[in-house]
């Protein structure tokens, strides 16, 4: 066994201060990123405006605060569901209406400056408390035991030997004091600060630097789930994000692991509450709104075009080769949930006109949706529902060896085309959404800024399988639980355990809700959503064996591939909130982070960054930001 005396040597904390200061007896409190010394106005005096293209939680984050200090806020979201990856959408399942999610989102109670904006809305009893979160190990060679995190209120290192008093898997964390390697590892992990360890690890895969010494067991049980849980791969994933990340929920965490789990859909407990506080200080919201154009003149933005409707008909966009389906007679574009057939110098869209799945081309000619049967014929015209409209058809404009543009095929000279101007505008997509934007931008523009933005990285895709059975069943761990070790499955959550929605269908029927997550799939092993769901079913079967005597009911897809990648050598080169556009800040979870963070929190801290960067312009006083505290250096 580890013991206490050896975990306190080895992770260099020696000096009778540090013990103070990171004792049970005194949590450290959150570090201040930025609060302004100078008492400055907090509202405008004289009117301003603002553009914010997108509403996910960067874009909500920078119109709520904005939209309280007095500026004129018009949000623009392509989608017709606000929230970006914690939108929800009704789905039908027999007579009953449902909200469907992205997959399940835990709020920890680190999450500093979303947690604030929780607490200014008043919406706290929106949340529930998950207790505990188990991680759960596939069978493996070292038979690892399940590991339980709990609520601790420890910092660094308590944190670590309440970690070792709680794991059934202590003797096999696989550290030796010996190895000149394991010292090495341990003091990245407690010494963790921006930017000296990115320049000293981006370098290096996450697998690279498991290789250069890394106890084993530590890796396995902790570090591997932990990478995943980026939505980013291991063999792609930067040792230095990962540090970020470990040391943001963990070793600089003093707040537990434990979190809470929203009671209803995400949009009705988080995203809903922010968008009434936004147009109840007069900010517009605008869905279904398609940026076309971009002006940008004398190192400003002057205006920006956009069209609005369910389906934009008439602004090209651009697609790249799937060359892992594409074949001698058939060529695909896109992926995931957006994936193009091209057929006779033409292109057809995959996508299911019921829900939004894939349909997948069967031997006869015909696609098949995988998700809810829909059928159609080779033209994609509907042969069967429950889909009542066409697939779509698209105009190649432009195509190379790598990509294609299109338009519809239903574009008409007389669209409608609106067109806005302000004094500022804030950038707040995915890194497809930024990069199709950019294509946009006529006029100005700056080299180095484009490049960046060229070079975002995408993660692999992600997916969520949510099953509908007619039985309950017995389960030990937490409702949300992290899996590793299988294929497919990076976690398992039982909604009807939390969300009312669910609590209350299964308590009329005697049935369960249970989703799985794959947080970023290799697309060469998993090409198809059939293959995903076949997948995810057979899984389900081996993590919950009492489910495979129970009847399926029914069953819901979302397969997307939009997450923000952070590879190798690529926080150098990554975008700041501040741009060489006088009057145009990005935010979103791919821009440079002056601080630790991740997730939810990282997409909602850069949202506040971009309007703190408004404010300051403006004379205005900034809104504090929090983070956890630096790492600290090993003795």
């Amino acid at each position: 066994m580890v013991s206490r005396r050896t975990l306190l040597k080895i992770l260099g904390v020696g000096g009778l201060g540090s013990l103070i200061t990171y004792s049970r007896f005194k949590k450290p409190s959150p570090s201040f990123y930025q609060q302004d010394s100078l008492t400055l106005p907090y509202g405008l005096s004289n009117p301003k405006s603002v553009v914010i293209i997108g509403a996910g939680l960067a874009g909500l984050a920078c119109a709520y605060e904005l939209s309280r200090r007095g500026f004129e806020v018009t949000l623009l979201e392509k989608a017709s569901n606000l929230g970006g990856k914690i939108a929800s959408w009704t789905i039908n399942f027999g007579s009953d209406s449902f909200k469907m999610e992205h997959g399940f989102h835990g709020f920890f109670p680190h999450y500093y400056n979303l947690n604030k904006i929780v607490s200014e809305l008043n919406i706290e009893n929106n949340f529930r408390s998950l207790d505990f979160y188990s991680l759960l190990f596939a069978d493996n060679k070292y038979n690892y035991k399940v590991e339980n995190f709990y609520p601790s209120h420890s910092a660094f290192p308590w944190n670590i030997i309440d970690l070792a008093v709680w794991s059934d898997n202590r003797l096999k964390w696989g550290v030796n004091i010996s190895k000149l390697s394991h010292w090495q590892v341990f003091k990245e992990i407690t010494g963790f600060k921006i930017p000296d360890s990115f320049e000293r690890l981006d370098h290096l895969s996450v697998i690279d630097w498991s290789k250069i010494g890394f106890p084993q067991g530590l890796y396995d049980l902790y570090f591997l789930p932990f990478a995943r849980s980026t939505l980013n791969a291991p063999d792609v994933l930067s040792a230095g994000e990962l540090l970020q990340f470990f040391h943001f929920y963990f070793f600089g965490n003093p707040e537990g692991l434990a979190f809470n789990g929203t009671k209803d859909d995400m949009g009705t407990s988080l995203v809903n509450p922010i968008i009434t506080a936004i147009k109840n200080n007069q900010g517009k919201v605008i869905t279904e709104a398609n940026v076309s154009k971009i002006i940008s003149q004398s190192n400003k933005i002057k205006s920006l075009t956009y069209q609005q409707g369910n389906e934009v008909k008439n602004i090209p966009f651009t697609v790249k080769k799937n060359t892992i389906l594409s074949g001698k007679n058939e060529t695909y574009y896109g992926a995931s949930d957006r994936l193009f057939l091209e057929t006779d110098k033409q292109v057809m869209g995959l996508t299911c006109t019921h829900q939004g799945c894939t349909v997948k081309k069967q031997e006869n000619g015909t696609f098949l949706c995988p998700c809810h049967g829909a059928v159609y014929d080779d033209k994609g015209k509907v042969l069967k529902g429950p889909a009542k409209q066409n697939l779509s058809h698209y105009k190649i404009v432009e195509k190379d060896e790598t990509s294609v543009n299109l338009i519809s095929q239903e574009a008409s000279e007389k669209a409608n085309f609106e067109m806005l101007q302000a004094d500022y505008y804030v950038i707040a997509t995915d890194v497809p959404g930024i990069q199709q934007l950019w294509t946009r931008i006529e006029g100005e523009n700056s080299e180095t800024l484009t490049q960046q933005i060229q070079q975002l990285a995408v993660a692999d895709p992600f997916a969520v399988a949510r099953f509908w059975f007619d039985e309950d069943f017995d389960w030990q761990y937490s409702h949300f639980t992290s899996l590793s070790g299988y294929k497919l499955a990076d976690s398992i959550t039982l909604y009807h355990r939390i969300q009312t929605q669910f609590i209350e269908w299964a308590n009329q029927t005697g049935g369960s809700v249970v989703e799985l997550h794959a947080y970023c799939y290799k697309e060469k092993d998993f090409p198809t959503q059939d293959i995903l769901l076949q997948t995810f079913e057979q899984e389900l079967y081996e993590i919950v064996p009492q489910l495979s005597a129970a009847n399926l009911l029914h069953r819901e897809l979302v397969n997307q591939k939009n997450f923000s990648g952070y590879p190798p050598n690529s926080y150098k080169n990554r975008p700041a909130t501040r741009t060489e556009i006088d009057n145009l800040f990005l935010a979103g979870d791919w821009v440079k982070m002056p601080f630790a963070c991740g997730l939810m929190e990282r997409a909602v801290s850069s949202g506040l960054l971009a309007a703190n960067a408004i404010l300051e312009k403006e004379g205005l006083q900034r809104r504090i930001l929090l983070t956890v505290n630096q790492g600290i250096k090993l003795m």
